[in-house]
Formats: structure tokens, C-alpha cells, sequence
């Protein structure tokens, strides 16, 4: 009986909500959401920029959603054919026929977040883990083994399929020199990082045709003298923080989302654990699939749906970053207004233009939207973890105007930045919608 009891407690500890069907866990969405925190984890440890964020959710849940496919071919169609070049998978039918459906899909998150994350191996721990909760006899050892080799089986070729979308080349290219000039773009403090994957546009994209597919309008020019537009904005940034209310410092530190920030005390310097902008709108999916309780099925379904057009989101932002390469608001109000001035965030070590909050966060605010609906009541603890309190949305786009007017009350981004990001962020995730209204359905489904 106390061994019966320890086995309950062990199986509570990792995963919340596994349902019990005889011997072996059957998991859902709170067990997806729990398997992809731990992944989330693995890249704060890492420091994973937010561009690479974005990239690992993408091949993490498209792995998982292409292990159900394989399960559920006539409730979820395969990417293939969706997802440029995205290849057809090929598995053995008897592992198949002999693997557990609902363990492969929280191993497949594991498995390709060992093989994507430079610091993966920390997530073998996680496969033991879930290795014990599961075999209590021969028979469920065996399925166990067998849907490992089904995951590892599919984790490679999609493994290889990542391989060929550019990032293993990025370290071969020409390192980035920031341009002369004082309009432009230049390491700040506190440790005047290099910019941060200067070459992130040249990735082969999962749902545009290209990088420039979406290009915003060109940023007001930088010209310093008073009546101009540009120092307009400038002004705009210094007052707003001279003035920030309580309710917008909350705001700012709340979608603050800095992987690279570091404080300072003294002569010693540490890094602070955030999460990135889409490690929040990943959370803030899973905290959508946990109220509807949606299945197993349908959490991997909208976890993919969401990732991949925020990996877009992304990519197009990057590329507009290194195309107008845009001076920070710090750099300028040191020079022009006050040298001792320093804004409410830490900087972000990229260019200005466009807000990567405001594209990510409207993208994502689009596809999750479309899925869930406009009247979407939430509240966000995302942010709980780090010391902030819960917030409370009526909507995902509240949501989304909210993160993208925290960076102006943050001191970071300059209005038309904010605006134009927002643009952007609607087109690459209209586009996402468009392309992807088939398995956008297959939520409906009962």
C-alpha cells in the first residue's frame, strides 16, 4: 500500500494531470504545457537570444504535431506540402501499430529539444523521468521502448530537415561591423554586446516566401535638430519615462522578456534568467489550451500553429532590424538630452527598428485569435516565476497592444517602431492564417 502511494506521489510530481488507463499514464494538454516549460527552462539556461527561441519552438512542436499526424492522419494532415520543403516523414508501420500515441508526442518534445538546444542533454533527466512514471511492468516497458525508437525515428529526419534552413551556417558568415554613423545602431550598456544574429534573415522560412515578403515602411529619418519628426520621438521616449505611472512601470517590466539582460552591482556583473518574447506567447498558448481543456491533440496542434508563425514573425522582423539598423533611444538622449539618463529596461543588444514585441506579440495575437476567438478571457502568470504578478486580458490583441506599447514605456523603442511592428506583425500572421486555415480547422474537431 505505501508503495502504491509513493508511485501516486511520484507520477503527481512530474506530470499533473496524467490520467490513469490501467497501468500506464495517458497525458494532456497540462502534461504538454509541463514537458515544453521544462524545454523553456533548458533555453534560459542557455540564454537562447530570441530569434533562436522562436526557431527551437518551431521545430519542437512541429515534431510533436508530426508524431500525431503520423497517429491521426485523418484528423491532423501532415505539414508536408504546407511547411516549405518540409519532407514526408517515413516510419515503420509495425512501431507504429505498437507505440503509445500520448507518450510519443510528450517524448517527441523531449527528443528534439536534446537534439536542437546546445545545452540538451539536460533534458535526458526528463526522459528517465518520464521512463519511470510509465513502466511499471514488462508489457508497458516494451511499448515504451518501442515509441522510443518511433520518436527517435521521427526526431531524425525532421532533425535533418532543420539542419538545412541556414542556422548551422550562421557562424561561417561575415562578422557584423556596426555602420558609421550617429543615426546608427551601436552596443549599449551595461556590457556593449554585439548585436545579436545580425544574419537571421537569410534562414529559410516556415510559411513565407521569403524574409522581405513583408517589408514595413521605411523609419522616420534621423535628423537631431528640434522641429524634426525624429527628434520628435526621441522626446516622446524621454518623457514618457520621465513621467511613467505606476500602472505602465508594471506594463514594461511585465513583457520586459530580456534573455541578454544583466545587472550590474559594483564591479561584478550577472546575467538575469528571463524568458524570451515567444517563451511568454508559448506560455500564454498553453494557459489557452489548459482553460478550453483541449486534448493532447489539439494543445500540439495549436503550440505548432502558433510557433511556427512566430519563428516567421521573426525572421521578417530580423531582417528589417539589420536593413534600417536604427540607433537606440538611449545612444541619443546620452548624446542630445541627458548623459546620465538610462531607460527603465535594459536595452536589447539589435537594432532599433522595427519592435520585435510588436511584431511577435501581433502575430501571435492573430493566429490565436483566429483559433480561439475574439472574446478569450485569460489570465497570464507567465511572468510569476521571474516575480511578477498575473495579469488579466480580455483578448489576445489587448494583449498584444499591451506588450507592444510596453517597450515605449520601457525607454527602448521609439514610437513609429511600435507601429510599424504592429503592421507587420498582423501581415505575417494573416499570411500564417491563410496558408494554414486546413489544420486551423482541425481544432474545430471533436
Amino acid at each position: 500500500m505505501c508503495k502504491r502511494v509513493v508511485f501516486l506521489m511520484l507520477i503527481s510530481a512530474f506530470f499533473t494531470t496524467g490520467i490513469y488507463a490501467g497501468s500506464t499514464p495517458k497525458f494532456g494538454a497540462k502534461d504538454y504545457v509541463s514537458a515544453l516549460k521544462k524545454v523553456t527552462d533548458v533555453m534560459l539556461n542557455d540564454v537562447a537570444s530570441p530569434v533562436a527561441a522562436s526557431r527551437y519552438y518551431a521545430y519542437i512542436n512541429v515534431t510533436s504535431y508530426e508524431t500525431i499526424s503520423l497517429f491521426y492522419s485523418s484528423n491532423y494532415t501532415t505539414l508536408h506540402g504546407v511547411i516549405r520543403l518540409f519532407p514526408k516523414l517515413s516510419v515503420n508501420k509495425q512501431l507504429l501499430q505498437q507505440s503509445d500515441r500520448s507518450l510519443s508526442v510528450i517524448l517527441a518534445i523531449f527528443k528534439s529539444g536534446q537534439k536542437l538546444l546546445p545545452s540538451g542533454y539536460m533534458l535526458q533527466k526528463e526522459v528517465d523521468s518520464l521512463k519511470t512514471i510509465y513502466v511499471v511492468d514488462e508489457k508497458s516497458k516494451l511499448v515504451f521502448q518501442q515509441t522510443a525508437l518511433l520518436v527517435d525515428e521521427i526526431v531524425k529526419q525532421i532533425i535533418a530537415y532543420a539542419k538545412q534552413d541556414g542556422f548551422p551556417q550562421l557562424n561561417n558568415l561575415s562578422r557584423y561591423t556596426p555602420k558609421i554613423g550617429d543615426g546608427f545602431w551601436k552596443p549599449t550598456p551595461p556590457v556593449f554586446m554585439a548585436p545579436v544574429e545580425p544574419h537571421w534573415n537569410t534562414l529559410r522560412t516556415f510559411l513565407l516566401d521569403s524574409a522581405q515578403q513583408y517589408k514595413t515602411a521605411a523609419p522616420v529619418s534621423y535628423d537631431t535638430s528640434s522641429s524634426s519628426a525624429f527628434y520628435k520621438l526621441v522626446l516622446e521616449v524621454y518623457n514618457t519615462d520621465k513621467k511613467a505611472t505606476e500602472e505602465q512601470r508594471n506594463i514594461a517590466n511585465f513583457w520586459d522578456c530580456n534573455p541578454f539582460a544583466v545587472q550590474q552591482i559594483g564591479h561584478v556583473e550577472f546575467g538575469l534568467k528571463k524568458i524570451s518574447p515567444g517563451g511568454h506567447w508559448i506560455g500564454i498558448a498553453g494557459i489557452a489550451c489548459v482553460k478550453k481543456k483541449f486534448p493532447l491533440e489539439k494543445t500540439a496542434l495549436v503550440h505548432m500553429l502558433l510557433s511556427v508563425t512566430l519563428a516567421d514573425a521573426f525572421i521578417a522582423c530580423w531582417d528589417e532590424k539589420y536593413r534600417s539598423n536604427r540607433v537606440r533611444p538611449e545612444t541619443v538622449i546620452q548624446k542630445l538630452i541627458d548623459p546620465r539618463w538610462h531607460p527603465m529596461l535594459q536595452t536589447p543588444p539589435f537594432p532599433e527598428y522595427v519592435s520585435g514585441h510588436s511584431v511577435a506579440s501581433n502575430a501571435a495575437a492573430v493566429m490565436l485569435t483566429t483559433v480561439f476567438g475574439d472574446d478569450f478571457h485569460y489570465t497570464d502568470n507567465t511572468e510569476v516565476e521571474f516575480g511578477l504578478p498575473e495579469r488579466k486580458f480580455i483578448s489576445f490583441y489587448q494583449a498584444a497592444t499591451e506588450a507592444a506599447i510596453s517597450r515605449l514605456y520601457g525607454g527602448i523603442h521609439y514610437m513609429d517602431a511600435i507601429e510599424a511592428g504592429k503592421v507587420q506583425g498582423k501581415q505575417v500572421g494573416n499570411h500564417a492564417v491563410n496558408l494554414m486555415r486546413t489544420h486551423i480547422s482541425q481544432v474545430k474537431l471533436k
